[in-house]
């Protein structure tokens, strides 16, 4: 195949495509963040880099850039999606600084914001937002991690003191892996089960307080260490424990829940299950900011294994007079350019989702409007989606990119083990991403209705297939254009060009639908068997639904991936984009091509030319690898990689060197090395 590309593309066309709505903050990252200091740090022992981490986030304080999601009357900017894109920002320097921010002003600062009131806003926003306050987000328990809504922690209304009795009941409920808890938090938004007349209300979250000023436990706390972790040695992780610690009654955050001084409860919103689900919705910025951080290390590392792979040189191909370098094999590009093009399609997927982050939290806590129940759990269900999605691709490419720098890639001091320590956590924390894959196939199933996210009815459930087209098929940005590719797609779909958008586009839709079918009809068939336990009407589909999820997220994906491309301005790079957008469909086609031959969408004989073409595509895309990764306009002194600073010189003066030892020129190499040459390379 010809290549139809330019020859060259300006990279910078490429950068503001993916900068997207909020360039402007990630202009001012590199910036107003572009030295040394913010860039990780390699050997440190445990203590030296939490000390090290606080220090950076006490001056990040001070910069403005963590100021950007609260509210305009305490020096913010009221801008959420702005808040969310600094975060990930961050995440392409020191991922302990970036847990560490995340914690302090999102999920503490945050919780206090969303789920408090004023009189909470006036009394501590500033001195969170200052860093004056260093807190921790204690949700997350020993025996219950995944399912908060069982979580074992009690808050107890006595009317007669005007308090709450916090307590922790038994090992298994105290809360673990609290970041900022350690060392440094000196209050904790707790969460707990609130009980008040002898009745639980759910879990509701209070503002604790647990070190005194010269950083002693408070009576009735007890605060441990987590120890060594894999990676992020900068966060303080540690356990919390509260043996009937007395907690003012203004201390609970009360937007979605009060109690009065004589212990009734009221809630603008009755039904305990929507009122929690409603509470964890507001708080849904950390799932979205650990997806875009998962997105931006991801980013990161392919930068590094890609420039490395330009100028490092491995064995010679007969008649040549030099070794080869490594992004000339196919198999080197076959690891890292249907990564590069997932990287760049889950960079537009999270564009467009914190873009709807945005404008439905900034229409309810700036507006006042009325929360819109179906757009909020679209919103659930698409972080959800995409935290797994981002998270996953960061462990899969992150060791892919670990390989490709061979011995290289395990040395310290070319940040990609350290990338692999810190993000591997990210698949289970903010949700376990199995869980969350589950929460979007409930989503589909359910059409996401009150009952969302309980197993209790699944049984009694009536499903009907007509839904599947009004659920599944919701609205993207580029639904419109998505719908016309779509429907121009003759029903002779065996003699399209396999790189028709249309195509392609249909062949995601058609598996999501089928797949989403066939889980209903298996759990209609489940809830009529007599004896059939509700749980295992279920948990017999499990395999299914989760595929279910997986070929809903791949088709949200390929359609923000879509809406991208119409960004593109310059010609050239819109050019590159499409080829690219070519190269992420019919990978991901071509990794499930079993199930495509299995029901009846591909040929054997349409399966092999959908192998030639992602090896076409990977041709075409050869020339413009690092062109690609400069779109990502990462400041080279935040990927503190030593490599690509000593790689191109050392590969340059060797072969001279060889060449010099062997006078005529002859190339150097030996019988081994001459054996190991793929035909025809």
């Amino acid at each position: 195949m010809t290549s139809t590309l330019p020859r060259t593309v300006d990279p910078s066309c490429l950068r503001e495509v993916l900068d997207g709505r909020w360039a402007h903050v990630r202009r001012e990252a590199r910036e107003q963040l572009g030295d040394r200091r913010w860039a990780p740090v390699y050997g440190e022992s445990v203590q030296e880099a939490r000390e090290r981490v606080t220090r950076l986030a006490a001056e990040l304080a001070t910069t403005g850039r963590v100021s950007l999601g609260f509210p305009e009357q305490y020096g913010g900017e009221a801008d959420a999606g702005a808040s969310v894109t600094s975060i990930e920002m961050l995440a392409f320097g020191d991922l302990s600084l970036m847990v560490k921010a995340g914690v302090q002003w999102g999920l503490f600062g945050g919780a206090v914001q969303l789920l408090g009131t004023q009189r909470h806003h006036d009394a501590y926003l500033p001195d969170i937002m200052s860093f004056a306050l260093p807190g921790c987000f204690a949700m997350t328990e020993t025996g219950h991690g995944s399912d908060v809504q069982q979580l074992r922690t009690t808050c107890t209304y006595d009317p007669a003191t005007q308090t709450f009795d916090l307590h922790t009941p038994h090992e298994a409920a105290r809360k673990d892996y609290i970041g900022n808890a350690a060392a440094d938090g000196r209050m904790a938004v707790v969460f707990a089960q609130l009980v008040t007349q002898g009745q639980r209300q759910g879990v509701h979250a209070w503002l604790v307080p647990i070190r005194d000023e010269d950083g002693n436990p408070l009576p009735g706390v007890t605060i441990g260490d987590d120890g060594p972790k894999a990676g992020l040695l900068g966060v303080d992780n540690g356990r919390l424990s509260f043996d009937h610690v007395r907690v003012p009654r203004e201390m609970l955050l009360d937007r979605y829940g009060q109690v009065a001084e004589d212990g009734t409860y009221t809630s603008s919103i009755e039904n305990e299950t929507r009122r929690f689900f409603t509470m964890l919705g507001t708080l849904v910025r950390g799932r979205v900011s650990v997806g875009g951080s998962a997105g931006a290390a991801t980013r990161m590392a392919l930068d590094i294994a890609v420039r490395y792979g330009e100028v490092r040189r491995q064995f010679t191909a007969p008649g040549r007079d030099r070794e080869i370098v490594l992004n000339d094999y196919l198999v080197h590009q076959r690891k890292l350019l249907p990564a590069l093009a997932t990287s760049y399609a889950l960079a537009f997927a999270q564009e467009e989702l914190v873009g709807t982050m945005h404008d439905i939290q900034t229409a309810v806590h700036e507006h006042g409007e009325e929360v819109d129940e179906a757009a909020q759990r679209e919103l659930e269900s698409r972080a959800a989606g995409l935290k797994a999605a981002q998270t996953w691709h960061a462990t899969r490419t992150i060791q892919t990119c670990r390989e490709a720098l061979g011995g290289a890639g395990y040395l310290a001091e070319n940040r990609l083990p350290q990338l692999k320590a810190d993000t591997d956590v990210f698949t289970t924390f903010e949700g376990d991403n199995t869980v969350l894959m589950q929460l979007v196939a409930k989503g589909l199933l359910t059409g996401y209705r009150d009952a969302f996210g309980s197993l209790d009815g699944w049984g009694r459930v009536a499903f009907v297939a007509d839904m599947v087209r009004e659920t599944v098929l919701e609205r993207t940005a580029a639904r419109a254009l998505v719908t016309r590719l779509v429907d121009a797609v003759p029903g002779r779909e065996d003699v399209l060009p396999l790189r028709d958008r249309g195509w392609q586009l249909a062949m995601l839709e058609f598996r999501e639908k089928h797949t989403l079918e066939g889980a209903i009809r298996r759990l209609r068939r489940n809830a009529a068997t007599d004896g059939m336990e509700p749980f295992e009407v279920f948990n017999s589909v499990q395999d299914h639904v989760l595929r279910t999820a997986q070929a809903h997220v791949d088709r949200i994906v390929l359609e923000a991936f879509v809406a991208g491309i119409e960004r593109a301005a310059d010609p050239g790079a819109r050019a590159l984009l499409d080829t690219l957008c070519d190269l992420y469909a019919l990978s991901t086609i071509e990794a499930d091509k079993g199930w495509f031959l299995e029901h009846g969408r591909l040929t054997p004989a349409r399966s092999k030319a959908l192998t030639a073409t992602v090896n076409a595509l990977l041709r075409e895309l050869r020339p413009h690898m690092v062109t690609l990764v400069d779109g990502f306009a990462i400041p080279h002194v935040w990927k503190q990689a030593a490599v690509l600073d000593e790689e191109a010189g050392r590969q340059e003066a060797m072969y001279r060197e060889d060449l010099a030892a062997r006078p005529g020129g002859d190339t150097p190499h030996d019988t081994a090395v001459t054996v190991a040459v793929p035909p025809g390379q």
